[in-house]
């Protein structure tokens, strides 16, 4: 007798677990609807929560959340380079972590103040959503890099847009 096996799953997808944990920004890119306004709230809920608990002034928390999307940029472009090869998509919806650096991007030198908050989280997602250019040239960018600086620019005009608001109202 021939020796057979029945097969009751498939073999489990190779997944690289650090890539797919920081891609999905912890999970928070596998919920529906709308993934990356997730990620987004996500990063705007650990900025407004570090801002209060820790008693820093403003130039720090600048500069930490500066710091911060830096590191989710740089820790993010391989791990949505991985999250995208292993998910057989070119922008899988479900990488996440570009919103967040992006979101970071556009909460560096607000008021910690849950109005400018929402006003930072509405004006990121208008700007990722919307693509003008040239973010959505940066979106061409090969792999995690385009999945990454097409947010990255989207937070930068979020910013200038976000001081401007605060400028002058």
């Amino acid at each position: 007798m021939a020796n057979s096996t029945i097969q009751l799953h498939p073999p489990a997808e190779k997944k690289t677990l650090w890539a797919w944990a920081v891609g999905t920004f912890f999970g928070a890119g596998l919920l529906k609807p709308g993934p990356g306004t997730y990620g987004s709230i996500a990063a705007v809920l650990l900025w407004f929560i570090a801002a209060h608990v820790f008693p820093i002034t403003p130039l720090a928390l600048a500069v930490g959340t500066a710091v911060a999307a830096i590191l989710a940029t740089l820790i993010g472009i391989p791990a949505a380079t991985i999250v995208a090869r292993e998910s057989g998509r070119e922008d899988p919806g479900h990488v996440v972590i570009d919103e967040v650096a992006g979101q970071l991007i556009a909460l560096i030198a607000i008021p910690a103040d849950w109005r400018y908050a929402i006003l930072s989280l509405l004006l990121f997602r208008f700007f990722d959503i919307l693509k003008p250019p040239p973010i959505r040239q940066l979106e061409r960018l090969p792999e995690g890099t385009g999945i990454m600086l097409d947010d990255v620019a989207a937070g930068l005009f979020a910013l200038l847009f976000a001081q401007l608001a605060h400028l002058f109202f």
